[in-house]
């Protein structure tokens, strides 16, 4: 049996652009992907602090060290600049893997990781 668990999450990150004109996705900072495992092209759950709103989407690769959090095309209706969004990723794994797995959880401060 498998089950689904939380593999990697960014908590509280600030929404630092929507481009409703660009291709649907995500576009995270590369050191924010680096720090809970997330790659590009990865299915992310996002939820929205401030209104409420949950949606899916895929990962973009962003600048490293730049702190951008971006929703693209149709994700960006469902956020405002300065909202407050949590970065979620799952994995598939077997029963007994899943009882010991543990997730890389992330607490950004100002949309950067501290060394």
């Amino acid at each position: 049996m498998f089950i689904e668990v939380l593999k990697s999450k960014l908590h509280c990150v600030t929404v630092t652009e929507a481009n409703l004109r660009y291709m649907g996705s995500i576009t995270i900072d590369e050191d924010l992907m680096d720090a809970v495992g997330l790659l590009a092209g990865e299915k992310v759950h996002v939820v929205n602090n401030n209104n409420g709103e949950r949606f899916e989407t895929y990962v973009i690769k962003g600048e490293r060290g730049s702190g951008c959090i971006c929703l693209n095309g149709a994700a960006a209706r469902l956020v405002q600049p300065g909202d407050t969004v949590i970065i979620m990723s799952y994995a598939l794994l077997d029963y007994e893997e899943a009882k010991t797995f543990q997730p890389k959880v992330a607490f950004p401060e100002n949309n950067r990781i501290s060394v």
